[in-house]
């Protein structure tokens, strides 16, 4: 049974970046099928998509954030991580890694969720 951790800072300061990481357990981030995907959700808000990495490590990110969005990998250690640049206080939200089959559908019923991590952006 896969398993997704998100770990990183609770707390970024206004024009900093933003860095997150996902560790992946019952599976690995090279396995086909699957896109291994960033989402967050600010507070009253719904999810909002970031960005993704295939197995073969090409990525793709939301039109709207593709400026100050990168996402990596390390095989080795069977981690993900996302770097989002010049934060502001709309940036605040809870953040989760996610294994997706597809991406048509943003919604925590289908596919494998990390808990989620609150990130707050603030001085």
């Amino acid at each position: 049974q896969v398993q997704l951790q998100e770990s990183g800072p609770g707390l970024v300061k206004p024009s900093q970046t933003l860095s997150l990481t996902c560790t992946v357990s019952g599976d690995s981030i090279t396995s086909n099928y699957y896109y291994w995907n960033w989402i967050r959700q600010p507070p009253g808000k719904g999810l909002e998509w970031i960005g993704y990495i295939m197995s073969s490590g090409s990525t793709y990110y939301s039109p709207s954030l593709e400026s100050r969005t990168s996402i990596s990998r390390d095989s080795t250690k069977n981690q993900f991580t996302l770097q989002l640049s010049s934060v502001t206080p709309e940036d605040t939200a809870v953040y989760y890694c996610a294994r997706l089959q597809t991406i048509a559908t943003i919604d925590k019923a289908f596919g494998s969720w990390g808990q989620g991590i609150q990130v707050t952006v603030s001085s």
